[in-house]
């Protein structure tokens, strides 16, 4: 049973965010089949157009689950209802509705006839990587933000503050205002790049760590029962740790754009230093678990919550680290090398914490109380080592490609054209592509999960085994 009934305003977001990764998923499918198979889909879905989804269906899915799971444990730390669900259910509309037109509009519209459909001239924000959306989605999507932080906001204002709800609020807000950044499009290439990356490095390496790191504390307090003392001075630490290196860390995006010298010292520097927040983060959840109070029924959301850490520090850290040093990144970067990282850095950071609440609150929404039957359990985790192994081998044949791209098209004597050495990746592309069907299938099990009946679903927790 749900602790407080406003609490089931997470849901639609939940179950609107899985069903947007779906689609992100089969969008990822298309573009790797289109690497290899030039005129797949062409001319009704044009590579750049499918990337374009892929994406944006990326980022969207992955905000309705930050604000789902804002939803479900800001009530319950902050001990009180939320303070609408009303405005809570008109702001999923308005996002859902919105974030759908604008893909349509990808889909149905050349975009350069969806900027002049939506009066880009009047104000241009149009036309950069990640950040395509019309102006007038742009604007909507800020309504949104601020609708979303009024409710969580006056939600923790009125409420028990605490550690994980405060900084999963700031995190928030972080998202919000660094969002701003989108809408200045200036005519000077260098001052474009060196403030986008202000809105996406200090996205995913700046407060959507500080969002990562509340969920994950709020799920190991509830499945572990460890004092919430020794949680929170866990995610001081981390959250510390993470906002420093990932600040001054954004200039590993300002080596060769035209910034000032210092940005490769800098840059190189603190980078080098971002895979330890992660680190920290995986030795966190692990000791939790270690140090567990009670065995708790929810198998499958423990186990997403330790492959959160895991692969978050694989994905963000260990590749993130691989190719961050300026005299290395000077070779790597634009490569499959960084879309190897790119792909299990996003998974293994943010879809996983994502399914990991959504595991934890699922059961609870839906009246099954503490965790979800047996059946249900053992396919969900059977989806996330589907998934996760398929991740980890899409990361490592991207790698391989990016190596020989490296070799073939940046150091080698005579280095080649671009085309001339994608022709010779193919194999890993196409190796990739199976690894893709692999993870498909297990988003399938994973929705199909949610399907199963004929056993009983769990309602106690049982003291830890010493």
């Amino acid at each position: 049973m749900l602790q407080y009934q406003s609490q089931a305003v997470a849901k639609p977001y939940f179950i609107a965010a899985i069903a947007l990764f779906a689609g992100q998923v089969l969008f990822g499918l298309i573009l790797g089949l289109q690497y290899v198979v030039g005129d797949f889909l062409f001319p009704a879905i044009p590579f750049n157009v499918a990337r374009m989804v892929h994406t944006n269906l990326l980022i969207v899915w992955l905000l309705f689950g930050f604000m789902g799971a804002a939803y479900y444990l800001v009530p319950e730390e902050a001990e009180r209802e939320l303070h609408s669900p009303v405005l809570a259910l008109i702001v999923f509309w308005v996002f859902l509705i919105a974030g759908a037109l604008t893909v349509l509009g990808y889909l149905l519209v050349p975009y350069s006839s969806l900027a002049r459909l939506t009066q880009n001239e009047l104000f241009p924000t149009m036309g950069r990587e990640f950040l395509e959306q019309p102006t007038i989605t742009k604007i909507g999507i800020v309504v949104v933000a601020l609708a979303f932080l009024y409710n969580v906001g006056m939600t923790v204002l009125k409420g028990r503050k605490t550690v994980i709800n405060v900084i999963l609020l700031i995190g928030l807000a972080g998202l919000a205002v660094m969002f701003l950044f989108a809408f200045y499009n200036p005519n000077n290439l260098v001052l474009d790049k060196y403030f986008w990356w202000w809105v996406v490095h200090l996205w995913v390496e700046g407060v959507w760590e500080l969002i990562l790191g509340s969920i994950l504390a709020f799920v190991l307090i509830k499945v572990t029962g460890v004092d919430r003392e020794v949680i929170e001075k866990w995610l001081y630490v981390i959250i510390g740790a993470a906002l420093i290196t990932g600040i001054v860390g954004t200039g590993h995006h300002y080596y060769w754009i035209g910034t000032p010298d210092y940005w490769q010292w800098l840059g190189s520097a603190f980078s080098a230093l971002e895979p330890i927040p992660f680190f920290m983060m995986t030795l966190f959840a692990f000791n939790m678990v270690n140090r567990r109070r009670r065995d708790h029924p929810n198998k499958a959301a423990t186990l997403w919550a330790l492959g959160t850490a895991v692969m978050g520090f694989l994905g963000a850290g260990v590749w993130g680290f691989m190719h961050t040093l300026a005299p290395i990144n000077y070779y790597t970067h634009g490569t499959q090398i960084t879309a190897a990282h790119g792909h299990m850095a996003f998974y293994g950071a943010y879809a996983m914490i994502v399914l990991t609440i959504i595991s934890y609150a699922m059961p609870h929404l839906r009246g099954q109380g503490t965790a979800a039957g047996e059946r249900q359990q053992v396919m969900e985790m059977w989806a996330f080592w589907l998934m996760t192994v398929a991740m980890v081998f899409i990361t490592l044949f991207l790698t391989a490609a990016g190596v020989l791209q490296v070799w073939l098209q940046r150091v080698s004597e005579v280095p080649q054209p671009f085309i001339a050495v994608q022709q010779q990746i193919g194999l890993f592309y196409w190796m990739r592509e199976v690894a893709g069907v692999v993870f498909l299938i297990g988003l399938i099990v994973y929705i199909a999960s949610y399907f199963v009946r004929g056993d009983e679903a769990v309602t106690t927790a049982q003291p830890a085994r010493v």
